[in-house]
């Protein structure tokens, strides 16, 4: 286990080391933070590029590392442990320097299979959360001590400087769909945030933990809705337990496109909920800097590949030929292959994506959505029909040929469909773009989409740090471009309304 935690000379030392790149202050910890963290949703242990990218960030001035327990099943824990382990035992860098945060809540994958097995014996996690197929939640004292043991164990650290629930607003969706009153339900909200608070008071007092904190989308929501959660009532219920309580750290959705956090003026006193956090010295991490919802679609609030639209019959013509090219498959190839049926109608309906985009490629609604369907369903079924054929491919020549040109029958026909929706969100973008540099000077020096992104957040006052996804090297340095220029904090208000009447009118 890598013994020890962040330390604010530590952090300090860290920061002056990597000049220019931006630091500020995590909230009242005294811990310095680069005004960006390395956002761990989609990295997974194995995956050689997350791995490069992490290795990267750490190296060239990004300190703050925020994951999750559930994040990859567990993948993302590991990939950052395994990291972490490298480098401090290499040197490079020292335990001291990096903020470590994750969270709990979730219970997906392994979790999920834990919970039934605890079912099956008589001893449920206590308030358990049964919110979907596959899906539950649990924030109960019980289920918090058993994930940080997991985590930590994951992460081989000793000590977590951050832990943070993660969306325990998921009991107030399920009060609802089950028809409970709401004010009852908030109260029930409520005493289980307070009865984590004390137990994780507890873990401070052990050693496992520094600080702690809440990870909720409906932060910046209206306070009217049925899922809101007020953060002037948790910190409230810190302050009952103890006043050297150690809730310290919030994280919230904010982006160009959905400004709540700093706008909505939902707090009994009439703040937002970035402007309580600053007057009570917590740190507030962003997360979704970069995906954005607006007028009912995703965006991703970054610049796209320049790619010319297709017209509509070579469109159809892509998506033949990959129907041609699977249809070769399960008529010509996958009958000779020695593989029990049921097993060949898996494979058979796995691989079938061309029928998919026949019936849906005008459904999408926008660039983003077929993103998330190409990247998150179409390749990762097909690659794993790919990776599992390659033994059965010795001595199979039609095989061989299939395994070869099949991906590039996808790839065109993925390209030609994404092509009808780049125009239109490239239009978009650009409108957004433009707004931003009108609604603030400052914002609107030079820079990638992204970039502009992640200036306007970590320029407003009372956000500490700005998580986003670098996945891959080039993300990162794409990032610390970003950190690289002077800018300083304000409150910005004017700025975002602006911005937010400029875009009401591009949807």
């Amino acid at each position: 286990m890598i013994k020890g935690y962040a330390t604010i000379d530590a952090t300090a030392d860290y920061a002056g080391r990597f000049a220019p790149v931006s630091y500020g202050f995590l909230g009242n910890t005294g811990l310095k933070t680069s005004r960006a963290g390395f956002g761990g949703y989609r990295i997974s242990n194995g995956v050689r590029h997350h791995e490069q990218a992490l290795r990267t960030a750490l190296n060239a001035g990004i300190n703050l590392i925020d994951t999750s327990a559930n994040y990859a099943d567990g993948g993302s824990e590991t990939l950052v442990g395994e990291a972490l382990k490298d480098l401090t035992v290499s040197g490079e860098v020292q335990r001291q320097e990096i903020i470590v945060i994750s969270k709990v809540g979730y219970l997906q994958g392994q979790n999920f299979t834990l919970s039934q097995q605890r079912k099956s014996e008589g001893r449920p996690f206590q308030d358990l959360v049964a919110y979907g197929e596959g899906l539950e939640h649990c924030i109960h004292p019980e289920f918090i001590e058993d994930q940080l043991t997991r985590s930590l164990t994951r992460l081989k650290l000793e000590t977590l400087d951050g832990y943070l629930l993660h969306n325990p607003e998921y009991y107030l969706g399920w009060a609802h769909k089950n028809g409970l009153p709401l004010e009852r339900a908030r109260r029930e909200y409520y005493r289980r945030i307070g009865a984590a608070f004390e137990y994780l008071e507890k873990e401070v007092a052990k050693g496992r933990i520094r600080f702690y904190g809440i990870s909720s989308n409906t932060f910046p929501g209206a306070a009217d809705d049925r899922e809101f959660t007020c953060l002037e009532t948790v910190w409230k219920m810190a302050e009952d337990i103890s006043h050297d309580h150690h809730f310290s750290l919030v994280q919230m959705p904010f982006n160009l496109l959905e400004p709540g956090a700093v706008m909505e003026a939902n707090q009994p006193g009439g703040e937002s909920a970035l402007l309580f956090a600053a007057q009570k010295g917590l740190g507030v991490l962003i997360n979704r800097p970069l995906n954005a919802f607006a007028g009912g679609r995703l965006m991703r609030l970054a610049d796209l590949p320049q790619t010319k639209r297709m017209e509509t019959n070579e469109v159809i013509a892509k998506i033949r030929q990959l129907q041609k090219s699977e249809t070769q498959f399960w008529r010509k190839i996958l009958p000779d292959l020695d593989i029990p049926q049921a097993l060949k109608i898996r494979l058979k309906q796995q691989n079938d994506v061309g029928d998919n985009l026949k019936h849906y490629w005008k459904n999408f609604g926008s660039y983003e959505n077929f993103r998330q369907a190409r990247k998150g369903t179409f390749w990762p079924r097909v690659q794993g029909v790919l990776d599992f054929l390659v033994p059965y491919a010795q001595g199979h020549e039609e095989l061989t040929r299939w395994l070869s040109s099949h991906p590039v029958c996808l790839e065109e026909a993925c390209e030609a469909v994404g092509s009808l929706y780049v125009e239109e969100a490239a239009r978009l973008l650009n409108r957004i773009r433009y707004a931003a540099n009108d609604a603030d000077p400052e914002w609107a020096k030079p820079g990638t989409l992204s970039q502009k992104a992640i200036r306007a957040l970590r320029s407003t006052a009372g956000v500490s740090v700005v998580l986003v996804g670098m996945r891959r090297p080039p993300y990162v340095e794409d990032v610390l471009m970003e950190l690289k220029q002077p800018i300083e904090g304000k409150q910005r208000h004017g700025s975002w309304i602006t911005l937010s009447q400029a875009i009401e009118k591009s949807f």
